[in-house]
């Protein structure tokens, strides 16, 4: 892939470093409408990601987080917990997921490796969660080179309260690859790429699978939304 000559990229997934609590959410996480369906993911209480709400039971998040890093083996999707609105000790919702499906043409590569390109897999939950307690998020279209993004995730630095990092830029794109000026951290796998709309909640249009560096400059890589996303999310219900 041209666009990624050059880049160097480092998986995004994070051995949980229990009772991280640094940080108090900022006043931009809590002016994002929605924000709170946005979870951490704890995968055999052992590695943290990020995953969104989608559906009352559905949670988009990258591939990647569901294998074991050294064997290469999937992990149990009962071993996986998304706590929604996450903030500080508590979280709004709390579930086990029961089913787990990968894009159909990610392949994992263990011990290393630039895990990018579909990236992105659709997690089914054992109980929905309540619109009443919290609204999924809408998916769009990817967005193009320029366009304002942002990413809003749990991170070794705030791995029990949400980060946000807004406004960054689609800096190139490439099929269903973006390099974005994004900086994100440890525990961001899976984290939501949203874009904003005026007057409405933002749209979830791309999923961060890694970060990287381009010379000197800090980017990261995320996989877009495309149409084999509705396949995964009619074989997760």
């Amino acid at each position: 892939m041209r666009l990624l000559l050059g880049v160097v990229v480092a998986c995004l997934m994070l051995a949980r470093p229990d009772g991280a609590t640094a940080g108090e959410p900022s006043n931009s996480v809590r002016s994002v409408p929605g924000w709170e369906a946005v979870g951490r993911l704890s995968i055999a209480g052992r590695n943290m990601c990020t995953g969104a709400l989608i559906a009352p039971n559905l949670v988009l998040t990258a591939a990647h987080c569901l294998y074991d890093q050294k064997s290469g083996r999937a992990v149990r999707p009962t071993s996986i917990k998304f706590e929604a609105g996450l903030n500080g000790r508590r979280a709004i919702a709390s579930r086990t997921v029961t089913k787990v499906v990968v894009h159909p043409e990610y392949q994992f590569r263990p011990s290393g490796g630039s895990q990018i390109g579909h990236d992105i897999a659709v997690l089914r939950l054992d109980r929905p969660i309540s619109s009443s307690q919290i609204q999924p998020f809408k998916m769009a279209a990817a967005p193009q080179k320029g366009d304002v993004v942002g990413v809003l995730s749990y991170t070794y630095f705030q791995a029990n309260r949400p980060s946000l990092e807004q406004p960054c830029h689609v800096l190139a794109r490439q099929g269903e690859t973006l390099v974005m000026s994004c900086r994100v951290e440890f525990g961001a796998s899976g984290a939501p790429v949203l874009a904003g709309i005026p007057g409405q909640a933002p749209r979830v249009v791309s999923v961060v699978s890694a970060k990287a560096a381009m010379g000197n400059r800090r980017v990261s890589i995320g996989t877009t939304l495309d149409k084999t996303v509705q396949m995964l999310i009619r074989r997760a219900s």
